[in-house]
């Protein structure tokens, strides 16, 4: 076979191998240079991408299940899933809810110490599984986040805990416990934990809009326009809470599903090159381009860095301009005085204008 022979045949094969993918993307699809990772799960990505490009509709495939409202009198717990707390904290936490109303249990080992944790794998593990369980208790309160809840992922058992549910509050590194709550269809709080309920005054616009929401109220917020917010109107289901730590989580039984998505992002003493690291993981991942919606909360505890170029905020609003969703910057939540509490795995609906970014929460049914 000579040179123009293998040429011919080659053009061919291109030409065919083209023409066939070309075909399955249907008429909506844009001329795409196909590549050897160009498989069916990027052509499902490309396509659900054109179509949600209009109006941005919920995932409804899955029932969520809001645990019941507080009630004066009801039992709850405050323990300690990840790092070590100074009892000081703990003490005043439980003053907080007491003033509630609530009768509140300390957990075995919530004082515990073992290295950085509060106690070990099983202990913290025996704590949060009876919690769980117990029919009695209505809801349960994180002390702290820091590091070390991904010990306990595997283990938990939450067949008790979907017979009787209840709430689960904290944020930061409990956001990888919400990633499990909400893969088993339960809705949970990113809210505050000890050092803000016990140091913070009654009056505190936080701890009553958590209070509110435990009590029974349906949250709605407003944020202020900032200059780099995207308008438009979305609706979805809230996932997210820290970036570090579901970014730990992709790949996994436990990460969230992107579809039907309204993101919500914050972090706490990360490097930008490290920001714009899991921001390329999530678009490399095909998780932006299927978002209905971005909120991007306070990324606090860091200096914006001259070298990528731009800053934090910049840079993310960068990536995911071309996706055409609405994303609101600067929202009220993350690690600081001024952190909403969000009800993870609720229906939500995001609006954005010249104005003001408005989040409204769905009625539990």
């Amino acid at each position: 076979m000579n040179k123009k022979t293998v040429t011919a045949l080659l053009s061919t094969m291109i030409f065919l191998s083209c023409h066939s993918n070309l075909s399955k993307q249907g008429n909506s699809a844009k001329y795409k240079i196909n590549t050897p990772s160009f498989n069916a799960d990027s052509i499902y990505r490309y396509n659900s991408r054109q179509a949600v490009s209009g109006p941005h509709v919920p995932n409804t495939a899955q029932q969520i299940i809001y645990p019941p409202s507080l009630q004066v009198g009801d039992l709850v717990v405050i323990l300690s899933p990840a790092s070590n707390i100074d009892k000081d904290i703990i003490n005043g936490q439980k003053e907080r809810l007491e003033s509630w109303g609530l009768r509140v249990k300390i957990a075995k080992h919530a004082l515990s110490k073992h290295h950085d944790f509060a106690g070990t794998p099983t202990q913290r593990l025996s704590d949060l599984q009876k919690a769980l369980d117990n029919p009695e208790v209505k809801a349960v309160f994180c002390s702290r986040g820091g590091y070390g809840t991904v010990h306990l992922m595997e283990n938990l058992n939450l067949t008790k805990f979907k017979e009787s549910p209840k709430w689960l509050v904290g944020y930061s590194d409990i956001t990888a416990l919400h990633n499990l709550l909400q893969k088993e269809g339960v809705a949970s709080i990113h809210g505050l934990m000890g050092k803000h309920l016990a140091t913070e005054p009654a009056n505190d616009p936080q701890i009553q809009h958590l209070h509110s929401l435990l009590f029974g109220e349906t949250p709605r917020y407003e944020s202020t326009r900032n200059k780099l917010n995207i308008p438009g109107t979305a609706s979805g289901t809230l996932h997210g809470g820290n970036l570090s730590v579901f970014y730990g989580l992709r790949g996994t039984p436990y990460d969230f599903p992107a579809e039907g998505t309204i993101l919500v992002i914050e972090d706490v003493g990360e490097r930008p090159y490290h920001i714009e690291r899991m921001m390329f993981n999530l678009q490399m991942g095909g998780v932006l381009e299927r978002l209905s919606g971005l909120i991007v909360g306070q990324f606090t505890e860091y200096s914006e860095d001259n070298a990528i170029g731009k800053t934090v905020y910049k840079m993310i609003r960068d990536m995911v301009k071309p996706y055409g969703y609405p994303v609101c910057f600067d929202f009220p939540v993350g690690h600081t005085v001024q952190n909403e509490p969000l009800v993870l795995g609720s229906n939500v609906t995001l609006e954005i204008t010249g104005k003001k970014a408005t989040l409204s929460f769905s009625k539990p049914q």
